[in-house]
């Protein structure tokens, strides 16, 4: 597939999906010339294949792939309700304070069930039970894919269900690449609502809408961020909108110092997906934009659901004055990347000395691909 029909099929699952979260039925001339192989492939990527399966059933179009991709949505989406719950049970058994994320609280916000697609779930808590829920975990029969490296733990049971418990909101390392971010977002714990029962606590709406904001801001200056997240945009304003306290909201993305990020992303989202959205020819969406909205636009469309290595690394190169720094940062990491990457080398510096053949063997195991990703990319800049 080729950059032109990949947007013919992005502006196309706009499209479908503008329909059905504005309850509309999919207009037959628009959907009959659709390359349902190119959709999906699409929809993929932007984790949109429920969603988008929903809307082709509205239209009258079953497609095999489509379906089979909806029913493994619904089913995962299933197991990480059940799994969350139980795993909540025990946070208010041992009275662990614990808020979540993203995707299981945006999943809540669509029109039906199983639209909003979840890759894992995202809960933050308190950082001092660390090895009480690693244990916990375990014992449940998860394995620990990644602990006490970050600012958040990985688990992972078969065949489905997996968690990221996050002791902060941001990593160490974005404390140089976004240190306003970072900063606002510690101590988070005094801007949080507590819940009616248990250990739960939540963001207000305007605080959640700025975290959610945050994030994506994040993702699109790092990687990138693809049509999911344009997507919650919309269907947070769409649900609460006319509530929302836009005076603080905007006093405090200029603290966060996003503001402008907020107002292009928020315009975008409901050009893309408003109900009154134009549409163009053979439904397009993107046509009615402008230059900075297209840029902006593409960027998103080509970066997938969480951004691609060549957006990182050229928007790394840009922020670090050239590819030779770029390089050189890489292959002799400073202080503050050993603290976040390789704790245990940062911790007992004698060690670093073997860094150099720790990194090259990760590559040759379990870093391959990225490694090929990140060659490949700097080759094009």
């Amino acid at each position: 597939m080729n950059k032109e029909e990949y947007l013919k099929s992005a502006n196309d699952m706009i499209y479908l999906i503008r329909c059905i979260v504005n309850d509309k039925k999919p207009s037959s001339d628009k959907v009959e010339n659709i390359n349902l192989e190119n959709l999906y492939t699409v929809s993929s990527q932007h984790m949109l294949t429920s969603i988008t399966a929903m809307a082709l059933e509205s239209a009258g179009i079953e497609d095999n792939s489509f379906t089979q991709a909806k029913g493994k949505a619904f089913r995962k989406i299933a197991v990480l309700d059940i799994e969350r719950a139980l795993l909540f049970q025990y946070l208010d058994s041992k009275g662990i304070w614990y808020m979540p994320l993203k995707g299981i609280v945006m999943k809540d916000y669509y029109p039906e069930y199983g639209m909003r697609q979840m890759s894992d779930n995202d809960i933050l808590f308190d950082p001092k039970y660390r090895p009480a829920v690693k244990e916990y975990f375990e014992s449940c029969g998860y394995e620990t894919d990644e602990y006490g490296e970050g600012n958040h733990d990985v688990y992972f049971k078969a065949p489905v269900s997996n968690f990221e418990m996050h002791v902060g909101l941001f990593h160490q390392k974005h404390a140089k690449r976004f240190p306003t971010i970072y900063n606002y977002y510690q101590d988070v714990k005094d801007r949080l609502i507590k819940s009616e029962s248990g250990s739960e606590y939540h963001f207000g709406r305007e605080d959640f809408y700025l975290f959610m904001t945050a994030h994506e801001y994040k993702h699109y200056y790092g990687g990138g961020t693809g049509l999911r997240s344009v997507l919650d945009t919309y269907m947070f304003m769409k649900k609460f909108g006319d509530t929302l306290d836009m005076k603080y909201i905007e006093g405090e993305l200029e603290k966060l110092g996003i503001a402008e990020f907020e107002h292009e992303s928020r315009k975008l989202a409901m050009n893309l997906f408003g109900r009154a959205a134009p549409t163009g020819k053979n439904g397009r969406a993107a046509n009615s934009l402008n230059e900075e909205e297209r840029s902006m636009f593409e960027y998103i469309v080509f970066s997938g659901t969480y951004g691609n290595k060549e957006n990182a690394v050229v928007n790394k190169i840009n922020r670090e004055g050239g590819k030779l720094k770029y390089v050189w940062g890489r292959i002799f990491p400073p202080l503050e990347k050993l603290k976040s990457d390789y704790p245990v080398f940062f911790k007992y510096k004698i060690l670093i000395v073997f860094l150099p053949f720790y990194r090259f063997i990760k590559i040759l195991t379990v870093s391959k691909k990225r490694v090929k990703r990140e060659l490949k990319a700097l080759s094009k800049h």
